[in-house]
C-alpha cells in the first residue's frame, strides 16, 4: 500500500465529505493523475474564491441531473448539500432547473437521486392505474 496515497485519500474525505470509487482506484493505481485531476476540482469546486461552498454544490447537483451523472455521484454531492446545510427543497430547486434545459429524462434521474437520499414518503394513486414502468 502506498502512505502517501492512502493519505491523500483520508484527506479527500475530510475536505470534501465523500470519495468516490473513481478516485479508489486511481489512488491505488495511478496515483499522479488523481493528483493532478484534484488539483482541478480543487481549484474549480472546493477552494473559496467568489462563489460560497453552497452555492457552488447546487451547481454541481444541477449538472451532474443534466449529465445524467452515475447515480451514487450525484447522490453523494445531494448528501453533501444536506451536510452543508441546504434544505431537501433548495437541493429539489436546483434540480428543477435541469426540467426546461434538459428535459424530463435529466430531470426524473436528478429527482429519483434525491428522493433516495432524502427518503420522502411518495403518495400513491388511490385508483387502479398502470405502473407506467413500462411506458
Amino acid at each position: 500500500m502506498n502512505a502517501a496515497a492512502q493519505t491523500y485519500i483520508d484527506d479527500m474525505a475530510t475536505k470534501r465529505g465523500y470519495v468516490l470509487d473513481y478516485h479508489k482506484v486511481m489512488a491505488a493505481a495511478d496515483f499522479p493523475v488523481l493528483q493532478a485531476a484534484n488539483h482541478v476540482v480543487s481549484a474549480a469546486y472546493l477552494d473559496q474564491r467568489r462563489l460560497d461552498r453552497t452555492t457552488k454544490e447546487l451547481l454541481f447537483i444541477l449538472s451532474l441531473t443534466v449529465m445524467r451523472a452515475p447515480k451514487p455521484q450525484l447522490k453523494s454531492h445531494i448528501q453533501v448539500a444536506l451536510d452543508l446545510g441546504l434544505s431537501a427543497e433548495e437541493i429539489l430547486e436546483a434540480i428543477e432547473i435541469a426540467l426546461p434545459e434538459a428535459g424530463i429524462v435529466a430531470f426524473q434521474w436528478g429527482v429519483e437521486a434525491w428522493q433516495e437520499v432524502i427518503g420522502i414518503d411518495v403518495l400513491e394513486p388511490t385508483v387502479a392505474v398502470h405502473s407506467g414502468k413500462d411506458d
